[in-house]
């Protein structure tokens, strides 16, 4: 049975008169790498804050590693390296200072020193150590915002939006980073591209209006769309009028691609690929691809939070 790092059970937290998070249940096992996704305003920030202790939660219980937020939020925050949206950092700070600073809330004065130059290595900040926070591009800013979330050897890392705002030169180098740090620590990823999300994550979270409303592997939840709702490509070795497709028993829509190149959707209680098979051979049709389609990834976030 897997560990979980992380557990949220019936997360409940209002601002004011409005919910923003309502009742929201789920976990992360130990060495998981999770995508928490969601609209603007749906409440993921909220969530990661109320797991960091950052924010209290109004109803409901949170533990990692096995102790309560309640029980010890000094342990828990020791256990958590936290990555906010906005990276908040001190421009006028050297990074190296900073660090220092950070790593003071942690470790003893003998180990000060290597510790901050093994993560200046690990987060690739080497030839960049000596310079202004100010002073840095975005990415190498979000590098120091990951070093002073890793400064402490935590178990746990909760990243908020990691790669806003980046190039995507600077992606790749931010998702490789994050997927090697992932080998030896549990990781909740927020973010809205879901390419990150189906590159480095074991399982998708899918929250919206406070709601959770996902929470499985990303093959899993693309398969379970996908039975849903037939989706076949077909390459025919001839010119096909799309009419006569139209005719075969089980279709439900016919989309054109080309001449000779189809997608056709139907019932998932109709297996259509014998109807393709014979109707292909009635017509005296050279049928050169036939391929079941998944539903992207895209499409399925967009049922799942109601996006047109």
């Amino acid at each position: 049975m897997a560990i979980m790092s992380i557990r949220v059970e019936s997360l409940t937290k209002y601002f004011g008169d409005q919910k923003a998070v309502d009742k929201v249940t789920f976990s992360v096992a130990s060495g998981e790498i999770a995508g928490f996704l969601g609209p603007n305003g749906s409440g993921k920030s909220t969530t990661m804050k109320c797991i960091c202790g950052v924010l209290p939660a109004d109803q409901g219980d949170i533990s990692v590693a096995g102790i309560g937020i309640n029980e010890d939020p000094m342990a828990i925050k020791k256990l958590i390296g936290y990555l906010p949206e906005n990276n908040p950092l001190h421009p006028e700070m050297f990074i190296m200072e900073y660090l220092t600073h950070v790593d003071g809330f942690y470790n003893s004065p003998a180990k000060r020193l290597q510790r901050v130059k093994d993560v200046i290595g690990l987060t690739g900040l080497s030839r960049e150590q000596h310079k202004r926070i100010g002073q840095l591009s975005k990415g190498f800013r979000q590098r120091v915002g990951l070093a002073q979330a890793i400064i402490h050897n935590p178990s746990v890392l909760i990243l908020d939006e990691p790669t806003s705002g980046l190039d995507p030169n600077q992606i790749v180098e931010i998702r490789n980073l994050i997927s090697g740090l992932a080998k030896e620590k549990t990781v909740l990823l927020s973010t809205h591209l879901l390419q990150e999300v189906e590159a480095i994550c074991d399982r998708i979270i899918v929250i919206n209006n406070g709601q959770l409303v996902a929470d499985a592997t990303s093959e899993s939840i693309k398969n379970m769309y996908t039975s849903k709702e037939q989706s076949i490509y077909l390459e025919f070795g001839n010119t096909v009028d799309i009419e006569m497709l139209k005719r075969i028993k089980g279709v439900t829509i016919v989309s054109k691609i080309s001449d000779k190149e189809f997608l056709v959707e139907g019932n998932p209680d109709t297996d259509l690929r014998e109807a393709i098979f014979h109707f292909a051979s009635q017509n005296g049709l050279s049928l050169l691809t036939m391929q079941q389609k998944q539903h992207s990834l895209e499409k399925i976030f967009r049922e799942l939070t109601g996006k047109s």
